[in-house]
């Protein structure tokens, strides 16, 4: 039996904020907005060529023996892309605020490209949840 990872909870303060933030800065799919109930509300968001969603709820009740998570408080989400400049390059053409492209050196962390699997940007949500990307060598397809 395979276990697919396949939707990741982020906790936001504005469901409409994070929804123009997603789909349209980042250029995630809406999969789903709906209303489940009178203030309740489910918003599930996929980045592109991901298997993996992020859902963000509204109103909803948490589920039995789970811990609330405060917006804000998820950190190191990562995603992959094969050209992390190209990625940059889209990212700060669509208004988001990305740091460098970053690899670990002799140093600790130094600005540019490093070597395979060792190119790094990040980028905050407008709650502060932290995002990663990386660059991997092929498509997960391939490797």
């Amino acid at each position: 039996m395979n276990w697919t990872l396949e939707v990741v909870p982020l906790p936001v303060t504005d469901l409409d904020r994070a929804k123009a933030f997603y789909a349209d800065r980042l250029g995630f799919k809406v999969d789903t907005d709906t209303g489940i109930a009178p203030g309740m509300r489910i918003l599930q968001l996929t980045p592109p060529g991901s298997r993996c969603s992020v859902t963000m709820l509204q109103g909803m009740p948490s589920l039995p023996g789970s811990k609330e998570m405060a917006p804000g408080s998820v950190q190191g989400l990562q995603l992959c892309v094969t050209d992390i400049e190209a990625a940059r390059a889209e990212l700060v053409g669509r208004g988001v605020d990305v740091s460098p492209v970053r690899h670990v050196g002799e140093t600790g962390w130094e600005d540019g490209k490093g070597g395979t699997w060792n190119s790094f940007m990040s980028f905050e949500d407008p709650d502060g949840n932290g995002w990663v990307v990386q660059e991997a060598p092929s498509e997960l397809s391939e490797r």
